[in-house]
This record gives structure tokens, C-alpha cells and sequence, in this order.
């Protein structure tokens, strides 16, 4: 292991390898910023340009930095205008966003900033260390395991709901789900609920709908609600980035804990940031004092540092099946194992002995990325912020361009900008009844995987005997009714001693 460091040491530090650190950290970085274009779509386009390195090692540097760099700066939309272009950062503007609309966007952006930074460099470390070990122990998840994890994930809607919103949550939640049916089914490569739309045969976009959820109804109220616009706030406090002492007491073991969960749900295949934003998020918020637990929603930097350190820790994390069991865990890794083919390498438990150059460059080439992205991102921060100064006559026909861009390109479809006005329409009306939106969102983007995940089990075991043959997912499914009923029952005390 240590010649194997040894090795990755001197070819991550080579002055090509440095290069393809920092051109993929700024390409990833700026394109995360644009809704719309996710980290999919940006190492897609730079395949070739990869491939034509002709060096593994340099190839797979410079599209790791493009994938760590779309996840770091993919927060910068979710904040200052409440578009969340990436599933990933969906989570960071539950918080991200009311800071900025209270002036704080500087602070909220620099938080952002340090919880992905310390997310990407301890998954870079629990990564060296642990790689060969957690690789098998991803194996022993199987489709059930997955199954029960998507259940978690929904369970922890509860998180995502004030006071006296549960059954508001999980009624949104379910619309979430059914969305997801819309379009191929997992067992049957039919199309279902299309109602005849060709266009609804892949179901709906995510970009769309996370566009539809959150920047429209956004926009609106920014014409509806004069006061709500941040314009009038000074340019001082948008340029302050400082946090002070008690912030970082507070938001310290936040980055710790969700970098380690983060870090460990990104090592299984299939689960990924999103589901790590998304956890860490709702455990942060319900292991929170009373008091804490009333920020969350409303500009809490606890709410804001939990998921952005997961999810960067998540994205390290995915590189684990990849390099040791060549298993793609999400749609962008599996880009990446199509580029490891591409450039003629087999990841896969091999990997470590026969090219300790590539591996061990690679994890490497992550500490040198999370610093570099700190240093790109830090001192942009004032400037990036100076957004929020535009004018309210600028601002909305902005977030408005942003909106229909990312939803035509997320797809590549005009009908899509149809569907994104329905269903802004649709959220508006939601807001407006004080109906919680995001519960809807995470059931749609669990949804999809909780089905194939479900088919697939069924299959296997004929039925849904594999609930009580399989101990690990009825544990799972346990965990999962205990964050359900949580609400109920300390809702319930409530009532019982305010009687009393």
C-alpha cells in the first residue's frame, strides 16, 4: 500500500497530472454552477478529449476533477437563485437559499464551500484507507438491500415537513411516486400513464420537475411578494463571508458525521450523493435541540453544511466500486467505466496491483482537487454573491432563462418547457396551500430506483419472501418504520401533556 502511495504521489505531482487536476476542477466548477448541466453531461463531452491523452492516468484525473468540480459548485444555483440543477444539491437549497434571501448569501456560499472541502478530503482519506475492505463489503448488498435503502430514504420525509405538515409530506411524497411510474416500467419495457404523449415514454426530465418545484414557483413570488426580494440589502452584507466562532462549533460535527455517512452510502452501488444529501440532511435535523430544529428550512447553516458535505463525500465515495469492483454506482460513474474501457483499463479487484499508478494517482488527484477547489471558489465568492444585487427587473427574467434553459437542455426537447410550465403552475398552487415540495421531489427520484430494485427481488425470490429471508433488509425496513411513526409519537406526547 505505501509503494502503491508512493507511486500515485509521483504521478498525481507530475506537471501534466497537476494541469489536468486544475483545467478539470475549473471546467466542473463553472459548469456545475449553469442549472441544467450536471456532471453527466460535462464528462460525456469530455470523453474524447480524455481519450486523446492517450494516458490513463492523466485521462481519469482530469474527469474526476470535472465530476468532484460539477458536484462542488453545483450548489452556488440551489442558493442564490433556488434552482437546483443536480440531484445532489436539491437538499442544499432547503437552507442555502432562505440564508441568501436574508442577505447572508457570501456566508452561505463560504459554508457551502468549507463542508465540501472537508466532505471531498475526508472521502479522500477514508477512501485510501478503506477501499480494499469496503469493496466487499458493497457486495453483500444485493437488490433487496437496495430496496430497503430507497425505503429509508423516504421515510426520512419527515425531516422535510414543519410543524404539523407529516401527512402534508407524505401525501406529496406519494405524488412523487406515482410521477415516477410515468413512462418504461422496470419489469416491461412498456410505456405506462403516457397518455399517449410520446414524449412522456422516458417519463419526466429531473431537471424539469426540479426546476417546475423550486425556481418558477420562485420566481413568482418574487413578483408577487415585493419584500421578499434580497435586492434591497446592502452590498456589504452580501460581501461578508466571515463565520463566526459559534458557527463553526456548530457546524463541525455536522461535517464530520455526514462525511463519514456520506463517504459509506456513496460506497454502495446505486445509491449515491443525492441519497446521501438527503440523509444527512433529515439526521442532522431530527438529532437537532428543539430550538435548532426550528431553523431548519429557514436559513439553518447546520441544514446547509450537512448535505453538501455528504454529498461530496458520497461522490468520493462512488469511486470505490468503480476502481475495485468495476460496478458503476451511478449514472456518472458509469460514464466513467465506459472512459476506463475506452483507455483500455479493467477496474476491478486487479486494479491496485497491476496499475497502482492509475488507482493510487487518482485518490491522490482528490486532495489536490479539493484544494484547489477551495482556492478557485473561495475568492470568488464576493463576486459570484453580486448576483443577488441585480435588480428585481433583471433578476426574475434571469432565474426565468435559467429555468427554461436547464429544462430544454436537461432533455434536448421543446415539449419539456411545456411540462415545466404545467407543473410550475401546479407548484405554485402547492406553495400557495402551504404544501411542502420538497417530500415530492425525493419521491420522485427514489421512486425509479425503489421499483427496479423492488422487480428485481421479486423475481429472485418469487414473491416478497425476501423481506424476512434476508435479515440485513428487514432491519433496514425496521429502521424505516421507526422514522415514520418518530413524528406520531412525539407529536402525541406533545398533545398528552399540553391536556395535562
Amino acid at each position: 500500500m505505501i509503494d502503491g502511495i508512493l507511486i500515485g504521489l509521483a504521478t498525481a505531482f507530475s506537471l501534466k497530472n497537476l494541469l489536468m487536476v486544475i483545467g478539470g476542477c475549473l471546467v466542473g466548477t463553472f459548469i456545475g454552477m449553469l442549472p441544467g448541466l450536471g456532471p453527466m453531461s460535462i464528462i460525456a463531452i469530455m470523453i474524447p478529449v480524455a481519450v486523446s491523452l492517450g494516458d490513463p492516468s492523466a485521462a481519469l484525473i482530469l474527469l474526476a476533477g470535472v465530476y468532484y468540480g460539477a458536484i462542488f459548485g453545483g450548489s452556488t444555483s440551489s442558493i442564490l437563485i433556488n434552482a437546483p440543477g443536480v440531484a445532489s444539491t436539491v437538499a442544499t437549497s432547503f437552507d442555502g437559499y432562505p440564508l441568501a434571501r436574508q442577505g447572508k448569501a457570501g456566508k452561505a456560499l463560504t459554508v457551502a464551500a468549507i463542508a465540501s472541502f472537508a466532505g471531498g478530503t475526508l472521502g479522500a482519506i477514508l477512501l485510501m484507507i478503506f477501499a480494499p475492505a469496503l469493496a466487499t463489503v458493497a457486495l453483500l448488498f444485493h437488490s433487496a438491500e437496495y430496496f430497503a435503502l430507497m425505503v429509508v430514504g423516504l421515510s426520512a420525509i419527515a425531516a422535510f415537513a414543519g410543524s404539523g405538515q407529516v401527512i402534508k409530506a407524505l401525501l406529496m411524497t406519494v405524488v412523487g411516486l406515482i410521477m415516477s411510474t410515468v413512462g418504461e416500467g422496470a419489469l416491461f419495457n412498456l410505456p405506462r400513464f403516457t397518455m399517449g404523449v410520446m414524449d412522456l415514454q422516458s417519463g419526466f426530465g429531473f431537471i424539469t420537475l426540479a426546476m417546475a418545484m423550486f425556481a418558477l414557483p420562485e420566481a413568482m413570488y418574487l413578483v408577487l411578494d415585493p419584500g421578499r426580494s434580497n435586492t434591497s440589502k446592502s452590498g456589504e452584507e452580501i460581501k461578508d463571508l466571515r463565520i463566526t466562532k459559534n458557527e463553526a462549533k456548530r457546524i463541525a460535527p455536522v461535517i464530520g458525521r455526514q462525511s463519514i455517512q456520506g463517504f459509506i452510502i456513496g460506497v454502495l452501488p446505486g445509491a449515491g450523493a443525492t441519497i446521501a444529501s438527503f440523509l444527512g440532511y433529515a439526521v442532522e435535523r431530527n438529532i437537532a435541540s428543539a430550538e435548532e430544529r426550528k431553523q431548519f428550512g429557514h436559513g439553518s447553516v447546520k441544514g446547509l453544511a450537512a448535505p453538501e458535505s455528504a454529498n461530496n463525500a458520497a461522490c468520493t465515495g462512488s469511486f470505490v466500486p468503480l476502481l475495485t469492483l468495476g460496478i458503476p454506482g451511478s449514472g456518472t460513474t458509469a460514464i466513467l467505466l465506459g472512459a476506463l474501457i475506452a483507455l483500455n483499463v479493467s477496474p476491478g479487484p486487479r486494479l491496485m496491483i497491476d496499475q497502482p499508478d492509475i488507482f493510487w494517482s487518482v485518490i491522490i488527484s482528490m486532495y489536490i482537487g479539493n484544494v484547489v477547489l477551495l482556492i478557485l471558489n473561495l475568492p470568488l465568492i464576493p463576486y459570484i454573491a453580486k448576483v443577488l444585487t441585480i435588480p428585481r427587473t433583471f433578476l426574475i427574467p434571469f432565474i426565468l432563462f435559467f429555468t427554461l434553459m436547464g429544462a430544454y437542455i436537461g432533455q434536448n426537447n421543446a415539449t419539456e418547457l411545456l411540462f415545466l410550465v404545467g407543473l410550475g403552475v401546479a407548484a405554485i398552487v402547492l406553495r400557495f396551500a402551504n404544501y411542502p415540495l420538497a417530500p415530492l421531489l425525493i419521491g420522485f427520484i427514489l421512486g425509479a430506483m425503489l421499483e427496479d430494485n423492488f422487480s428485481r427481488s421479486m423475481q429472485l425470490y418469487d414473491g416478497i419472501s425476501f423481506i424476512l429471508q434476508r435479515p440485513m433488509t428487514m432491519g433496514l425496513l425496521v429502521l424505516a418504520a421507526l422514522l415514520i411513526l418518530l413524528p406520531f409519537i412525539k407529536s402525541r406526547g406533545k398533545n398528552t401533556q399540553n391536556h395535562k
